[in-house]
């Protein structure tokens, strides 16, 4: 593989010989895979980007000039360029700072947090001052989501006991959060 004899497939691809792309191709096309291999790090997308290149030089093959340069720099350049659009393409686009201003979080701020962190010991110390089957009940239901039915079954009163359990639970809550 003698730099002329690039040159001259070059020149050939240029009148658009398909013979002396495919015999280009034959001779540089190992070099121009572990170029793009390089760059991408993933043989799907190195292949894609080989192909590509091979498009570029047969549309482009008029604009080479054999005035110093090397036709494999030429041909390793444009391999190259086409993986680093590639790896360019992969990247999400930036988002405007203005934009990423915008977004927010859902989650309650350090004030919120002490607030309901100082509301939360509140609570407990007022469901400490009733009847230990009665705040579990309240607990239960309130917290845990435990039906009147269930409740009932599980502090073995009937139904209706349940219920006034808990009318009578958080109206006393009331009074003492009211405090």
């Amino acid at each position: 593989m003698s730099r002329e004899n690039i040159e001259n497939l070059i020149a050939a691809v240029a009148l658009r010989d398909r013979k002396a792309l495919t015999h280009l191709y034959a001779l540089t096309s190992a070099k121009l895979f572990g170029v793009c291999l390089r760059v991408l790090k993933d043989r799907q997308d190195a292949e894609d980007a080989l192909q590509e290149a091979y498009i570029k030089i047969w549309n482009g093959a008029g604009r080479y000039g054999a005035g110093g340069y090397s036709p494999m720099s030429w041909l390793i350049a444009i391999a190259r360029n086409t993986a680093i659009d590639k790896v360019r393409a992969r990247r999400p686009d930036p988002v405007d700072i203005d934009e990423a201003a915008d977004l927010s979080d859902d989650a309650p701020g350090p004030e919120a947090t002490a607030i309901a962190a100082s509301e939360g010991r509140r609570i407990d110390l007022c469901l400490d001052e009733l009847d230990a089957r009665r705040a579990d009940a309240v607990r239960a239901a309130y917290v845990e989501g435990y039906s009147y039915q269930e409740l009932a079954d599980r502090h073995a009163v009937p139904l209706n006991t349940m219920r006034t359990w808990l009318r009578r639970s958080l109206a006393r809550l009331k009074e003492c959060l009211e405090r």
